[in-house]
């Protein structure tokens, strides 16, 4: 690597410590490194309450990830001409990421006023003919919600394999930042698909499992343990429940149902919260790199 055109170099070798990016011992990069682990250790389930921390700890993240970009010998590493092609796969990145957050906020959204506007509708009780409906609507709804979380869990998966492949040079110090922001990326691409695949649900399990579901939600032949019900997906029991009042045709469900729906729609706000504070972060982000590139 030619090394005698990089503005970090042009110091005596005593001196190339202070003109270089911050090392691991850094606070800053040490933060990074505690909030990556963090967020690895932490994808090993895939509940509502699991994936509402992992968002928390995403925003802890990107804090950390801001403080590095405004440091200036960070900001120097990035506009290096010679890092460009680096530095323009993470704003592609950036773009995909939040790309996916909007389709995510949107399927939040979409399935939370459906829930809302079936709860007003089960309060009013018009038997489950009435219901009918409204029920199919709705299930309609989180069938074009799936077909778009399922399109954006693919270009995640893609994305996730051209960060595994990707490569650095070894000179550590002048791309030690790049390679923390794509560290970054790919935790991120990880909390997305664990975020898309709970707003999907289990959509692989057979008709006879899923049925199996709706079964011990719906008539409680036995209690559920602490630990199953929080493996438990409120937006798939919420449907699974549905399904079941308009195959039984009992109103005497009805209660489970709401019960289920408002399950649902907590849950929904929560994610949703998480998703928008992590959101307007990872925007940040993105702009601050196109500002320094832009200098």
């Amino acid at each position: 690597m030619q090394m005698a055109t990089s503005p970090l170099n042009v110091q005596p070798s005593s001196h190339a410590r202070s003109n270089s990016l911050p090392s691991r011992q850094h606070p800053i990069t040490s933060q990074i490194d505690e909030n990556l682990n963090r967020l690895r250790a932490s994808q090993s389930a895939s509940t509502s309450s699991s994936i509402g921390h992992q968002l928390n700890c995403l925003q802890n993240l990107y804090d950390s990830v801001d403080m590095l970009l405004q440091l200036p010998l960070a900001q120097q590493a990035l506009a290096q001409e010679q890092q460009r092609k680096l530095v323009e796969q993470l704003l592609d990145g950036s773009l995909m990421l939040l790309d996916v957050c909007g389709i995510a906020k949107d399927a939040l959204l979409q399935t939370k006023e459906c829930t809302q506007e079936l709860q007003s509708v089960l309060r009013r009780r018009r038997g489950v003919e009435g219901l009918a409906n409204e029920v199919r609507e709705y299930l309609t709804s989180r069938k074009a919600v799936r077909k778009a979380s399922c399109k954006a869990l693919k270009n995640l998966k893609h994305m996730e394999n051209k960060l595994s492949n990707s490569s650095f040079s070894n000179d550590d110090e002048t791309v030690a930042v790049i390679r923390t922001l794509k560290q970054a990326e790919a935790v991120t691409t990880g909390v997305l698909k664990f975020l898309l695949s709970f707003i999907t649900g289990p959509e692989a399990e057979s008709k006879s499992s899923r049925w199996s579901l709706v079964s011990k939600f719906m008539h409680q032949k036995k209690v559920i343990c602490e630990e199953e019900e929080q493996r438990a997906n409120e937006i798939e029991n919420a449907d699974a429940t549905l399904r079941s009042l308009i195959k039984s045709g009992n109103m005497k469900y009805v209660e489970n149902v709401q019960n289920e729906l408002q399950n649902s729609e907590m849950c929904i706000q929560d994610l949703d919260e998480g998703l928008e504070s992590f959101f307007r972060r990872l925007i940040k982000a993105r702009v601050t790199v196109l500002n320094i590139l832009n200098c």
